[in-house]
């Protein structure tokens, strides 16, 4: 067992910054906010910071990578709850069954940073995929309109899969083409999708004997194609019991083509609030079809095409903690944060020897969640300071996560600026009990592979066995007059125990 050592929030802070190029600021001011105010939100799943893995790269990230079950182990720890799991992506229909084939998958590339035009894969892929121990969803051929061949692919994970959770039936639609065989020389557009949507969820779940086994949708961010337009058709065409769940994908910038990403941007905190609420109509949506079918992110991350240059920083691990967090506020019940082509996908958390800076922020978010029946954003989303507080289900506080959002990149010369926050409405009695961890790192723009790695409660994660390394740090933290004095600095945030 790594002991505990508990330190002072001062001695904490002299340490982080040994780390860094540049010493601190001394803050300059203080902000309070009162723990017992703002609105009650339900945290609907155990464990919302999911996984999301591509399709024809399932087998090698499970076969062939020795740190991924440890990844994987680490979240759930976190989170209190075995991680959950998608299979799926843009190579799912590309992909066709063969129930002869006796590997996981078959295909070519010329270069190995490539993903495949084609593939086959057989029954090992799901020997594969229920070996995993948290709830498993299979993304399944849709595009190249081969019903019968889904529905032998689908017949193969129901007998197979202990853990499926639900199948979902094509990725993306809303990228589907008049080209696309699944149009049928038809013109594509929302309505035709969701008519054939439906058609196939009833005669796929009638093969199977099963209702409540899709997750429908499966769009790339809506209103052009949304769960507002497939619900009401789900709803008159009887097809709604076949619904297990409703997923959306989302990437708030795009590293395709020629578009340009931004660190700074993507970190700050009013800009990660104002791309999530663009999907309340979706959670309203959801909502009025009923609670029993959750609204997921089933395929998210900082930016699409893996990523470019800002996925792969620590600063994209502080965007984790506060988008997880926030679409948990708005009702999203789960977020599958993608990982890609082995050695060529920016975005992924670990990789051949390597457990990236972004990993931190999802154990720091699956951390601040845990057995929370409620989350409350305390701040007003104006300023780069993010406050949030996770109650239990019998109302007893927990936590409280302290983020400040502020760029703090590797070309900064100046100190390092820090603030301090002041949580009020504490009960005195709290003293020596209330105790933190830090999320920190040199700078915003820090990345593993540059031997810049963050610490988490001063503990980081072995590259090959992604197994935590380091004494885990504690600060003490004295409460006088019912408050708690926090200090952090551009770019750290601090999980708060109560």
């Amino acid at each position: 067992m790594i002991p505990i050592v508990y330190l002072s929030a001062i001695l904490l802070h002299l340490s982080a910054a040994s780390a860094a190029v540049v010493p601190r600021q001394d803050s300059a001011k203080a902000t309070t906010f009162d723990i017992t105010s703002g609105d009650k939100a339900k945290v609907k799943d155990a464990a919302p910071v999911a996984i999301s893995i591509e399709f024809f790269a399932f087998p090698e990230y499970v076969q062939v990578l020795g740190n991924t079950a440890q990844c994987l182990k680490n979240l759930g720890d976190a989170a209190g709850a075995a991680t959950r799991i998608r299979i799926g992506g843009t190579t799912q229909d590309r992909a066709t069954y063969d129930p002869s084939l006796t590997s996981a998958v078959t295909y070519s590339v010329d270069d190995p940073a490539d993903a495949p035009a084609n593939l086959t894969y057989g029954p090992a892929f799901f020997e594969l995929a229920s070996q995993l121990s948290g709830p498993t969803t299979i993304g399944l051929n849709r595009r190249l309109n081969d019903i019968n061949n889904t529905i032998s692919a689908a017949q193969e994970a129901v007998e197979q899969m202990e853990n499926l959770f639900a199948i979902e039936l094509g990725n993306e639609p809303d990228l589907y083409t008049d080209d696309d065989p699944i149009a049928d020389n038809q013109t594509w557009s929302p309505s035709l999708d969701a008519q054939i949507q439906v058609n196939w969820q009833s005669q796929i779940s009638t093969a199977l004997n099963r209702t409540a086994i899709i997750q429908a949708g499966v769009f790339l961010q809506p209103p052009a194609f949304s769960i507002a337009e497939l619900g009401p058709l789900e709803q008159s065409s009887g097809s709604l019991e076949y619904v297990r769940s409703w997923a959306d994908h989302a990437y708030p910038q795009s590293a395709c083509g020629d578009s340009t990403t931004d660190l700074e941007s993507l970190q700050n905190h009013s800009s990660i609030v104002e791309f999530v609420m663009t999907f309340q109509g979706e959670v309203d949506a959801a909502d009025e079809l009923g609670e029993e079918r959750p609204l997921v992110f089933g395929e998210t991350n900082s930016a699409t095409c893996g990523g470019g240059g800002i996925s792969a920083t620590y600063g994209a691990g502080l965007w984790i903690v506060d988008y997880v967090l926030h679409s948990v506020k708005l009702g999203y019940e789960r977020l599958y944060f993608h990982h890609g082509t082995i050695g060529n996908s920016p975005y992924s958390w670990w990789g051949r020897d390597q457990v990236f800076s972004p990993y931190y922020g999802a154990i720091f978010a699956a951390s601040a969640l845990n057995d929370a029946a409620y989350i409350t954003q305390l701040d007003s989303s104006t300023s780069h300071l993010a406050i949030y507080t996770f109650h239990s289900s019998n109302d007893a506080l927990l936590r409280a996560v302290i983020l400040n959002t502020q760029y703090y990149p590797n070309t900064t010369n100046s100190a390092r600026p820090s603030e301090t926050v002041v949580l009020t409405g504490l009960e005195d009695g709290e003293s020596g009990k209330v105790k933190g961890k830090r999320l920190t790192a040199p700078w915003s723009t820090s990345q593993v592979e540059l031997g810049e790695s963050p610490t988490f409660g001063g503990q980081s994660f072995n590259g090959e066995s992604c197994e935590a390394e380091g004494e885990e740090v504690w600060e003490k933290m004295d409460v006088a007059g019912g408050e708690v004095k926090i200090e952090v600095a551009a770019s750290e945030a601090v999980l708060v125990y109560f």
